[in-house]
């Protein structure tokens, strides 16, 4: 069972960026497709983007279209989430999801993916 460990997240103005990064424990990431979402407090948890198995092929949630980037390193076992243009709404605990799962569709549903990391904030100040 693939372990999932989030990092990169912290404090940054409105305008900036972080990149989050979501480490794999072991090195079969290729055979997961991966995806972010984020919960801010009181709200559900929300599908960012998703990236394929190979990394060629992405999807984004409208909110963050333009300004947020998914891709990996299947070498490093690793799936990143770059965020710019950062603005106060983007503020939420990040998470980081895999799944094995063959679809012809990218998952956006939290319950379509089947291992999570245990997330990371990211704060936003306006």
């Amino acid at each position: 069972q693939v372990q999932l460990v989030e990092s990169g997240g912290g404090l940054v103005q409105a305008g900036g960026s972080l990149r989050l990064s979501c480490a794999a424990s072991e090195r079969t990431l290729s055979t997961y497709a991966m995806g972010w979402f984020r919960q801010a407090p009181g709200k559900e948890r929300e599908f960012v983007a998703a990236i394929g198995r190979s990394g060629g092929s992405t999807y984004y949630a409208d909110s963050v279209k333009g300004r947020f980037t998914i891709f990996r390193d299947n070498v490093k076992n690793t799936v990143y989430l770059q965020m710019n243009s950062l603005k106060p709404e983007d503020t939420a605990v990040y998470y980081c999801a895999g799944t094995r799962t063959l679809r012809n569709y990218f998952a956006v549903r939290p319950d379509e993916y089947d291992y999570w990391g245990q997330g990371t904030q990211v704060t936003v100040s306006s």
